[in-house]
This record gives C-alpha cells, structure tokens and sequence, in this order.
C-alpha cells in the first residue's frame, strides 16, 4: 500500500490546488467534452468559494514530500453523507495506489461509513478503484451528453 499523508490546503494553496485540478482532468475534458461540469473548466474563484464552505476541507495527497494530488472531503457534520468531490491524482502519479491510500486516509479522519461520491460511468478503472473501496452505485445514472454518464455511489 502507498504511503501517503493528507496535508490541509489553506487558501494560500488554492491557487495550486486550482492549477493542479485543470491539468489533472484536463485530458476527461478533452475526452467527454463536458464543458459545464468539468472540474477542468472550472474556475479559480469556484474553487476559491468551495473552500470557503464551513463543511469543505482540501487535502493535499503527499507522498514523498510531493503533492500528487489532491481531495476534498464535505462533511456537513448534520448526519448527512461525508462526500468525496473531486479526487485526483496527477497523470505522472497514477496507478501507484495514491487515490486509495487517501481515500483510507480520509476515512481515518471522518469515519470509513456514510460516504458519497460520484464519477464518469465511462471511467472503468474510476469504478473499479470506488467499487475495490467498499462503495456501490445507487442506481442513479445522470446522462451529461452522448459521451459521458455521471454514476452516484454509497459507502454504508
């Protein structure tokens, strides 16, 4: 398993944090042509506002003394669902076990039960790695444009 540690964003941060999530998802952009959805197309100040939510909380994904990606975990803490939106690790990252070792991490932190996420339906490995995680899709599939399906999935 790949050891990784969660390091807080600050605001200072999100200015990268912004950077690293349009280069990360820009290739699903490219892909899907999801304009109005996309993380890769949102902008700094949606970024910046999310961070600002009371219930928000970016993490830096450290391993090696390097930022390889980043989460942002919502716990409303009222009960409701703890959501995972977005994750992602840098292209030059990938398929090293860095997504999973941050999603357990975060689960140390809040809890492993009452999760939420969601992701492209198109993405296999995505499913593969929530599904791996202990999640199960609900049933709702949203249809964003001919090439793409957003799926929504539980933990617990």
């Amino acid at each position: 398993m790949s050891n990784i540690i969660l390091k807080i964003a600050t605001e200072e941060d999100m200015q990268t944090v912004w950077e690293m999530q349009v280069k990360a998802f820009s290739g699903l952009l490219e892909k899907y042509q999801d304009y109005d959805i996309s993380p890769a197309a949102e902008s700094l100040e949606n970024v910046m506002a999310r961070f600002k939510q009371s219930w928000t909380t970016y993490y830096f994904i450290i391993a090696d003394d390097i930022p390889v990606g980043v989460i942002r975990v919502i716990d409303r803490k009222d009960g409701s669902r703890k959501r995972i939106s977005p994750i992602w690790i840098m292209q030059e990252y990938r398929n090293k076990g860095y997504a999973q070792a941050a999603m357990m991490a975060a689960e140390q932190i809040y809890g492993a039960d009452n999760w939420s996420l969601d992701t492209i339906l198109q993405e296999k490995g995505n499913l593969h790695l929530y599904e791996k995680m202990g999640y199960h899709q609900t049933g709702q599939i949203e249809k964003i444009n001919d090439r793409m399906d957003i799926v929504y999935y539980e933990k617990n």
